[in-house]
């Protein structure tokens, strides 16, 4: 489906020019890559389950999104304390670039698509979106905080390796995720999921994982994040590998394969 795999193709070639780029043009490549997943996730969303499944989509994962990150900046709450650099992210309110919501919808998509595939039940599928959040976080804010995209004030320890980062950090991650599925799981009764297509979201998941892993090993100087992004994102990684090798799949409309 080439609609639907356009911006995910996109988005793959803009982040690689991101270790390349410094200051304005690596803030400039920073917003490109959000709008991308962004893009990949409401047009894969759209051409499969209607635009109005994606509007939807899209309301409640970045509304939820903006409100903790509003909430967060006034209060230390859920995340911890932590202020976002002025004016390099493009417009702001209440203190939050507009952009950051939007990336909680463009990252969290192709979680919520693999957390379906591997979870059972609706127990199942919000518990691991929410795991797969906090794994992606592992890569994102590690990455960020080293590029002076945000400044954490808190005193609560980090994770060894990552002390800036407090560990509310994560466990803030997980509750606003599961507030993100537990609402995803019951607007997806209004446009069950088909499975067609699947290639898209989940070959996006699987660039973001290794992909992100890699990038921060060799190309931006950031080992431990590598790691610690690997075995947290691999939670869902590594079952849909070998979910993806050992039985068959419908990933496009009306063919079968083994990936």
């Amino acid at each position: 489906m080439a609609i639907a795999s356009t911006p995910a193709v996109l988005l793959v070639l803009v982040q690689i020019t991101y270790p390349l780029a410094h200051g304005l043009g690596r803030d400039r490549v920073t917003v490109v890559v959000v709008l991308l997943s962004l893009g990949t996730a409401l047009v894969h969303a759209g051409v499969t389950r209607g635009v109005r499944w994606a509007v939807g989509l899209l309301a409640i994962v970045s509304g939820i999104g903006f409100g903790a990150e509003v909430l967060g900046i006034a209060t230390g709450l859920p995340f911890g304390s932590y202020d976002y650099a002025s004016g390099r992210l493009g417009p702001a309110l209440l203190g939050v670039p507009l952009i950051v919501p939007l990336a909680w919808t463009g990252g969290l998509y192709p979680v919520w698509v693999v957390a379906g595939m591997l979870g059972h039940g609706a127990v199942g599928r919000i518990s691991l979106t929410a795991l797969g959040a906090v794994g992606w976080d592992l890569f994102l804010d590690p990455q960020m905080v080293a590029d002076g995209q945000w400044t954490w004030r808190s005193t609560v320890a980090g994770l060894p390796g990552l002390g800036q980062i407090p560990v509310t950090n994560y466990a803030g991650w997980f509750v606003v995720a599961v507030v993100m599925a537990g609402l995803l799981e019951w607007w997806d009764r209004t446009a069950p999921d088909t499975g067609a297509a699947r290639m898209v979201p989940v070959a996006v998941f699987l660039w973001t994982w290794l992909g992100s892993t890699l990038a921060h090993a060799v190309f931006l100087g950031l080992p431990v994040s590598a790691g610690y992004g690997f075995c947290g994102l691999g939670l869902l990684g590594i079952p849909l590998v070998r979910t993806l090798s050992a039985r068959r799949i419908t990933l496009w409309p009306g063919a079968h394969g083994t990936m």
